[in-house]
């Protein structure tokens, strides 16, 4: 099967590609820890669909501080020493049918593949090398690049659009992910959002905030079709 047109895929990381066990809320909660000595600053709040930046600074406004550049950088340091720790000792499953359709995508032209994570580089890096993953991505849209998700999807466009030689506006976008933030994110860049409910939310959920089209997993009939065509 061959896309439609040229178009850029963005996977996000946790819920769609893989669980990482909590790997990565320990390990935020561990930074939180040493660094403010509250490792209940996050008890509060779910990760779902959160930039790492996002979660950096609901843990110190939820702890009454100052969220200043140079304290939100130490939490990141802290925080990717950690989870390189916590993914050798957490169980991580990979998610039904990313296998494949990250097999078959690759076997099509005129294709990008990429990611559109609110996780740190390094912290995508870390988890999907565990997961023997990192190899089927060749750029993406981080947490490091933007707070908001929207903004770290545009430039996973870019960059996906820049692999293709193209302009972003020739590409078609795909969103693929498994929150009511990945939807809302890829409508903010003109995006197809492909969500699946791998990571706990329901059909219903995900149908309201708008997701063009909902799968249980990514092994569903239908699945490739919605990716390449629409």
């Amino acid at each position: 099967m061959l896309a439609a047109r040229p178009t850029v895929f963005l996977f996000d990381i946790d819920g769609t590609l893989l669980l990482s066990g909590g790997a990565g809320r320990r390990s935020f909660e561990r930074a939180f820890a040493e660094i403010t000595g509250r490792p209940d600053a996050l008890a509060s709040f779910s990760f779902g669909g959160m930039t790492d930046k996002g979660i950096a600074r609901a843990g110190l406004l939820a702890l009454g501080r100052e969220v200043d550049e140079a304290t939100v950088e130490l939490l990141f340091e802290t925080y990717l020493r950690a989870l390189a720790d916590e993914l050798l000792r957490s169980q991580l499953t990979i998610m039904p049918g990313v296998h494949d359709v990250l097999e078959q995508l690759a076997a099509c032209r005129d294709v990008a593949i990429g990611l559109g994570t609110g996780n740190l580089r390094r912290g995508a890096e870390a988890k999907l090398v565990r997961g023997e993953l990192w190899h089927q991505f060749g750029f993406g849209g981080f947490g490091c690049d933007h707070e908001d998700r929207g903004e770290l999807l545009r430039k996973g466009l870019e960059r996906g659009a820049a692999a293709l030689g193209l302009p972003p506006s020739a590409c078609r976008v795909v969103v693929i992910g498994d929150t009511v933030r990945d939807v809302t994110a890829a409508h903010a860049i003109g995006a197809v959002c492909v969500a699946v409910e791998t990571g706990g939310i329901q059909r219903d959920v995900l149908h309201a905030a708008g997701a063009d089209v909902v799968y249980r997993d990514l092994t569903q009939p239908g699945v490739m079709e919605s990716l390449l065509v629409g």
